[in-house]
């Protein structure tokens, strides 16, 4: 079988797993904290500026408190996860759907100057970031939890808006061992009051707080899926060149696009015969998908043309580390016409 998704992990976790459980201290401490500044130098910020919490998903919705996102109009593409509907409602916030634009799965930038946003959620999906310098006095929340490691002008997804989040989940670009996530800002106030917000126990004062808090074993992991993430990155690009020199049309940036640096998260088949792919695929037991299926694009496609084309006419195909050229050559034989 070859799956949509497979976790690259080795002996190096398994180490770091054992280490902490030897170690007597399973939650939150010392193994975050690492974790935390270790990120920080890999995207470029000044240690202290992360939090790492439980999961891309709470990510966002400490964004949202944060930036007190009550009542607040919040703009957010229609072709998008479930996780961004339920922190909107969690938090009280007003949506805003707003399509993507015609050639990328991305949110149209156009659409969103004419909306009067109080909030943009901006994911970069697939891992193909967008160029938000035009929105320089907006509050932004970057999405890069299908991005980490992407940049736009040589700087790293998440350093663009106002705060980034970025999720660990165990079929993201890299794990914390299953689940996971990243809060980061330049606004070190705004960092501080995330992490008063996690800090939910053992409190002298009482506010409102919660428990989003990562796990010792799981930051031990994630430090060590870390430092591989750029060998992860290397190894996607191979994989995505490969399919490309294969035949296949893949969707990718623009070619004059030079100030843009992908992450290949996905591979996005261009198809108008989607279950008819993966009819194929899996007849030599390989599992493909279609990318998002999204409710409200479904029942409005008169307002979201873009995305509801992108959810008729794409598919995600295996894309990982661990997956293997003969695995690849697999997937080629069935998609390429001889």
């Amino acid at each position: 079988m070859i799956p949509h998704n497979r976790p690259t992990l080795d002996i190096e976790e398994e180490e770091a797993a054992i280490r902490v459980l030897r170690g007597g201290w399973l939650t939150q401490g010392k193994e975050v904290e690492a974790f935390e500044n270790e990120f920080c130098k890999f995207i470029g910020l000044p240690e202290g500026h992360a939090v790492a919490v439980s999961s891309g998903t709470a990510s966002l919705f400490l964004s949202l408190w944060v930036l007190n996102a009550k009542n607040k109009k919040i703009s957010f593409p229609g072709y998008v996860c479930s996780a961004l509907h339920h922190s909107i409602a969690m938090i009280g916030g007003n949506e805003n759907l707003i399509d993507t634009a015609p050639n990328s799965p991305n949110l149209d930038l156009n659409l969103l100057k004419k909306s009067n946003s109080d909030i943009a959620i901006l994911p970069h999906m697939y891992g193909i970031p967008m160029d938000i310098s035009n929105f320089k006095n907006e509050i932004i929340i970057e999405d890069c939890c299908q991005a980490l490691g992407a940049k736009v002008n040589n700087k790293h997804v998440g350093l663009h808006g106002t705060v980034g989040i970025y999720s660990f989940y165990v079929t993201k670009l890299m794990t914390s061992g299953g689940h996971g996530g990243m809060f980061v800002s330049s606004n070190k106030s705004l960092v501080d009051q995330v992490k008063d917000y996690r800090e939910f126990d053992d409190r002298q004062d009482y506010k409102k707080r919660f428990n989003f808090q990562m796990t010792d074993l799981q930051a031990a992991i994630g430090r060590v899926q870390l430092k591989k993430l750029p060998t992860f990155l290397q190894r996607r690009e191979e994989i995505f060149q490969r399919y490309k020199n294969g035949g296949l049309e893949l969707l990718d940036i623009d070619p004059e696009s030079k100030h843009i640096s992908p992450v290949r998260y996905r591979a996005i088949l261009k198809t108008t015969e989607p279950q008819k792919i993966i009819n194929s695929l899996q007849a030599v037991d390989t599992k493909s998908i279609i990318p998002t299926d999204e409710y409200i694009v479904s029942e409005n496609q008169s307002l979201f043309p873009n995305s509801s084309r992108f959810t008729k006419e794409t598919l995600s195909l295996p894309i990982y580390p661990s997956l293997t050229n003969s695995e690849i050559d697999i997937i080629l034989s069935v998609l390429v016409k001889k």
